[in-house]
């Protein structure tokens, strides 16, 4: 059953975008975009690429190139979804295109500027959500030290 939520980050959502990025390794968040052509887009990003600027703003950093920049470039809305066991969290998101940032072991990527305007929370009587997208690193040590450059880019 899903329930409004203040138009914020819940608790556990923030929690989860300000943990060490190390503990974050495989879980997805999901940003759901409108492509030109009208269609429904779904972008797998990590923790690594997305922080919290305060409980009502958030950042994100997406490849220049991807669909989901592209849908974003001239602002827009978004929806970010995730799963916290037990809970399902999909957050409405404003979103205005806040310039480039670049990292040495990133690259050039797109930033985003997002204001969450609406969340609700997803929790099934008769059932446990135990999880949602989930993923595994080629090489951990590479990429999460990325991330730390990116989540901190997108906190300066």
């Amino acid at each position: 059953m899903s329930r409004p939520l203040e138009p914020r980050l819940p608790p556990d959502v923030r929690a989860l975008l300000d943990a060490d990025l190390s503990s974050t390794v495989g879980i997805a968040l999901l940003l759901l975009t409108i492509s030109p052509e009208g269609w429904p887009h779904q972008a797998m990003i990590s923790c690594g690429e997305i922080a919290a600027l305060s409980d009502e703003y958030i950042a994100l950093a997406l490849w220049p190139s991807s669909t989901a920049a592209r849908a974003l470039a001239d602002g827009g809305r978004a929806t970010l979804t995730l799963v916290l066991p037990p809970t399902g969290y999909a957050l409405r998101l404003d979103v205005e295109p806040a310039g480039e940032l670049e990292t040495p072991l990133a690259g050039r990527l797109a930033r985003f500027s997002a204001a969450v305007t609406g969340a609700t929370a997803d929790e099934a009587p008769y059932a446990t959500l135990e999880s949602g997208v989930r993923y595994s690193l080629k090489d951990p040590g590479q990429v999460v030290a990325r991330w730390r450059e990116v989540r901190e880019a997108l906190r300066a």
